[in-house]
């Protein structure tokens, strides 16, 4: 069996796996590039179809965390990207994998066992929601979520050793502190009244999600130099682990300790890549804001070979 051939499919409603390869690409060839995008599920139709099957009590008006909450940007970002990498390598392969599971019920970057305490370690938001609390609607979660889990690990196992992996995020401009909770649309309306949201602490245009909670960096600093020198160049700035670490809850984790050196895991603030940032509606994504990215991007991550 070739490396390429032991890749999943694509899986409705799960994930969107797409293989991309240079006009010199060797055919059967493994990737040597994985685009992971874990929060892909961006459209508000990803949300509807699994609120509608939902048996739980859902907060009135979650689609407003839904929006907040997704990685707008992000696929478009990931596709653009790896245009631009093939086209500087033409003999490279890129495979990309979109979740279209949101995150507003249940988080595939997550370990979906961990305690409470250990995401507040993280900063980061639960794996299953709380307002998740039917059994039949956490049985279809868990469902999706392992069919998600097993798709990048078959990815994975086909990219590596020799190949790399970044996986992408965007994230809202300001580091707005609410309770993920029953009210959590309460609180984020409150958060985002116009003479509220400039109080929040302004997150950087671009990090780099490589620290652990000792502070040791997992970055491959090649890749991460290029990135910041690219970067700058267009006027953007790169940050070192200013938002949250790379925490042992998340399934980044396990690809960056599993693979040293081959992974990046970086977020991206939203309004540089959302024509414009409107945070509870389905955001149109500006063509030119994602060029001036997916450029230094691409060239930062041909580093790896």
């Amino acid at each position: 069996m070739t490396p390429s051939s032991t890749l999943a499919s694509s899986i409705a409603d799960v994930v969107d796996i797409e293989l991309l390869r240079g006009e010199r690409a060797p055919e059967g060839a493994a990737p040597d590039l994985l685009i992971e995008i874990p929060h892909g599920a961006t459209r508000t139709a990803d949300f509807t179809s699994v609120a509608s099957r939902m048996e739980s009590p859902l907060p009135d008006g979650l689609a407003d965390f839904f929006h907040v909450n997704t990685d707008a940007g992000a696929p478009e970002l990931a596709l653009a990207t790896a245009r631009r990498f093939l086209a500087l390598d033409p003999s490279r392969s890129v495979v990309l994998l979109r979740c279209r599971i949101p995150r507003t019920f249940m988080d595939c970057n997550r370990r979906i066992d961990a305690s409470a305490e250990d995401f507040k370690a993280g900063k980061v938001t639960p794996g299953l929601m709380p307002w998740v609390t039917a059994p039949a609607d956490r049985a279809l979660l868990r469902a999706r979520y392992e069919a998600y889990v097993g798709a990048v690990r078959s990815a994975v196992a086909a990219t590596m050793p020799s190949g790399a992996m970044l996986m992408l995020h965007t994230y809202a401009p300001r580091d707005v502190d609410v309770q993920v909770d029953e009210h959590i649309v309460t609180s984020l309306r409150r958060a985002y009244q116009p003479e509220v949201e400039p109080t929040w602490p302004l997150r950087p245009e671009i990090d780099l999600i490589g620290r652990d909670l000792g502070g040791v960096s997992h970055l491959p600093s090649a890749v991460a130099d290029s990135l910041r020198s690219g970067m700058a160049a267009a006027g953007v700035t790169v940050g070192d682990g200013a938002t949250y670490p790379l925490h042992p809850s998340t399934l980044a984790w396990d690809h960056a300790t599993a693979w040293p050196g081959r992974t990046l895991c970086m977020e991206v603030r939203r309004d540089l890549v959302a024509d414009p940032f409107d945070p509870f509606t389905e955001m149109r994504i500006g063509e030119a804001k994602v060029a001036r990215l997916a450029g230094p991007l691409a060239e930062a991550l041909r580093r790896w070979w």
